[in-house]
């Protein structure tokens, strides 16, 4: 018999939350970089408050999505498939790690089930996503030589901001819509979902990865 939950599509639920982790852990690290200057008084404590709680919540969404989602596809006949994943399992590995937890579970989701694509255009976003951090790069080093700390800043906030909004959402869902609509290359959503999200903290693998992506998305299917 199906109920309410069963009827929620977890998987889409899980994308969502995952897409809303670099905002918090980008609110959280500009309350670090707050604590090291002077500025408006208690703003740096209430940043670290709003990340630590946005965290949290996401932790628990995921969690309690991961976990419905596996037991409805343990549910699914056998014959369907060979992955059954084990709900308590990949819930408690949401608990202690959720974004990686989040990652591989939609990235083994992937391989059995596809992910449901969308625009067509989001190679766009990673592109400009790209190109700002390049934009970016010249002008922090043209910065820091001609010593203009508001240019620094500008360059660094500007590139920060695209890539943690825009860059992991923009390739998962291109990647979504390639292995769908294209030929013979099939990237796995989840996959570089994670690697974007392994760019966070390292910047220069940023630039990296998104030439790759556009380099041989282009190469495998015409740009539309």
């Amino acid at each position: 018999m199906r109920t309410h939950v069963d009827e929620i599509d977890w998987a889409r639920f899980i994308e969502r939350l995952l897409y809303l982790f670099p905002p918090v852990i980008g609110v959280g690290l500009i309350g670090v970089v707050q604590e090291t200057e002077p500025g408006v008084p208690g703003l740096q404590y209430g940043l670290l408050l709003v990340s630590s709680f946005g965290y949290t919540f996401l932790t628990l969404g995921l969690l309690v999505a991961i976990f419905f989602d596996a037991r409805r596809i343990r549910r699914l006949p056998r014959a369907s498939g060979n992955w059954h994943p084990n709900p308590w399992l990949n819930a408690a590995f949401a608990l202690v790690s959720a974004p990686l937890a989040g990652v591989v579970y939609l990235a083994r989701r992937h391989r059995r089930f596809g992910t449901r694509s969308g625009w067509s255009g989001w190679w766009l976003v990673v592109a400009v996503s790209l190109a700002t951090t390049l934009f970016g790069i010249v002008a922090a080093t043209i910065a820091i030589i001609l010593t203009i700390p508001g240019l620094l800043a500008a360059a660094i906030a500007l590139a920060g901001t695209i890539a943690f909004g825009a860059f992991p959402i923009a390739i998962h869902q291109d990647a979504a819509y390639v292995c769908t609509d294209g030929d013979s290359w099939r990237p796995n959503p989840g996959f570089y979902l994670g690697i974007a999200f392994l760019s966070l903290f390292i910047p220069p693998l940023q630039p990296l990865v998104a030439g790759y992506y556009l380099t041989r998305r282009r190469r495998e299917m015409e740009l539309s």
